[in-house]
């Protein structure tokens, strides 16, 4: 274990420094939701690839409908329908002029239209008052001709989605970097795309270690506590994109302990494990891992450190088994090991996804308590606390102790009170990191 004190910048580097970004793969989309794309995607088909009608309606000539008007309409032959996914009218034909087309949304413009009536502009072919709708073809094939009373001019254009409007042959649709979700999906899927070249999401291994742990659901003995951190922990994980796997709380023994990351590693790319770093004649994680790997593989081992934090002093970082997968120890308090995930997991888990910017938000809000804040000298404290980003103001909630995790959920933001405060009067300005 070592000796020195380190600060929550120089922990962090460090992790940020041997976690390297995962290796590229080609996914279908389905897949490849919640990952980052390693290289531009460019459109090689227009959208969309054809002019196309916004709205239910007649496509027609401009200069048969000038001056349409409810007592005096236009009256155009109507030639046929154009559905969406048609090429156009039967038999190639064109719209001619005193010709009408009744043509539905996404439908191709036919040849010899100009633009598109709404159906709601004309009596819809039934000789009457404006129409509200048309009558469905299979019920009435003989709207499909006949004739059609245009009650409204319309202007070149009108109601018609221009070829490429959206994006042309040659655009960048997304850019390297960008995380693909819903929307990017669907463009995707849009221009043509079944697959791209992602950075997978990583795969992280939680686990919690205790004698103390039972599963919820099963019923306390004396002297035990439900398991949280793991659930906690793998759901912060999920949250930040990544594929985790809970695995249940291991007892205090080292050598369970040992064999069980082993097994974890063929599906791991980072573990994390919670509980037994601190200085306890239990504490197994700092017994089981601190002599792992010195001789069988060189370069890997993990380090257990004393940070200058409140919560998460004893912290661990290394890398075990044959490829060196990245493990981060936390402690077992439930608010120092969800503050850690945090400040350390999440950041790394980003990393290996590829992106560039790892940490959340931060901004400045003035201190609303009733009463001074007092913070550890030497140490950077990471209290709980409730934003109101309209007033500007972050609001402490619950005490300082490292157990308090029902005020932990309450929370949506940490303050923070630097290494050189000792007292934060209220009022005050602070740093303000962002949870949600």
């Amino acid at each position: 274990m070592s000796s020195t004190i380190w600060s929550v910048d120089e922990h962090l580097d460090d992790i940020l420094a041997a976690v390297k970004p995962l290796e590229p793969i080609e996914l279908q989309l389905p897949e490849a939701q919640g990952c980052v794309l390693v290289e531009d995607v460019v459109v090689e088909v227009a959208l969309p690839p054809f002019d196309n009608s916004s709205m239910d309606g007649y496509a027609v000539r401009i200069s048969d409908v000038e001056g349409a008007g409810e007592e005096f309409p236009a009256v155009l032959t109507v030639i046929g329908d154009v559905a969406a996914g048609d090429g156009g009218l039967a038999d190639g034909r064109s719209v001619g002029p005193g010709e009408a087309a009744r043509i539905m949304t996404g439908a191709p413009l036919p040849a010899g239209a100009e633009a598109v009536v709404p159906v709601e502009w004309t009596d819809g072919g039934t000789g009457g008052g404006p129409a509200s709708a048309m009558r469905a073809h299979s019920d009435a094939p003989e709207g499909a001709s006949g004739e059609v009373r245009v009650h409204r001019p319309v202007k070149p254009r009108a109601h018609v989605r221009a070829k490429g409007s959206d994006v042309q042959p040659g655009d960048v649709a997304l850019r390297a970097g960008s995380v693909v979700g819903p929307p990017q999906i669907g463009l995707l899927a849009a221009i043509g795309r079944s697959t791209v070249r992602v950075r997978p999401r990583p795969r992280v291994v939680v686990l919690s270690t205790g004698s103390e742990l039972v599963q919820p659901g099963e019923e306390l003995a004396a002297g035990q506590i439900y398991d949280s951190n793991s659930f906690a922990l793998t759901a912060a994980a999920r949250d930040a994109g990544a594929i985790a796997y809970r695995v249940p709380a291991v007892a205090d023994d080292a050598e369970t302990l040992r064999a069980t990351i082993e097994d974890q590693l063929i599906r791991a790319d980072i573990v994390v494990t919670t509980g037994g770093v601190s200085v306890g004649a239990y504490d197994v994680v700092k017994e089981a891992l601190s002599s792992v790997g010195d001789e069988d593989e060189p370069g890997s081992g993990v380090d257990f450190r004393k940070l200058a934090m409140q919560p998460g002093k004893p912290q661990g970082f290394g890398s075990i088994g044959p490829d060196h997968t990245p493990l981060l120890a936390l402690p077992g308090n439930p608010v120092s090991s969800y503050v850690s995930f945090e400040l350390f997991v999440r950041p790394a888990i980003l990393r290996l996804m590829g992106l560039q910017d790892v940490h959340r938000p931060k901004v400045r809000a003035t201190l609303s308590t009733g009463k001074a804040l007092a913070s550890p000298s030497g140490r950077r404290q990471f209290l709980r606390g409730t934003y109101d980003a309209e007033a500007g103001t972050v609001t402490p909630v619950g005490g300082p102790g490292s157990h308090l995790i029902a005020a932990l959920a309450q929370a949506d933001a940490l303050i923070v009170l630097p290494e050189d405060v000792t007292s934060a009067e209220p009022g005050a300005e602070t740093e303000v990191i962002l949870l949600r």
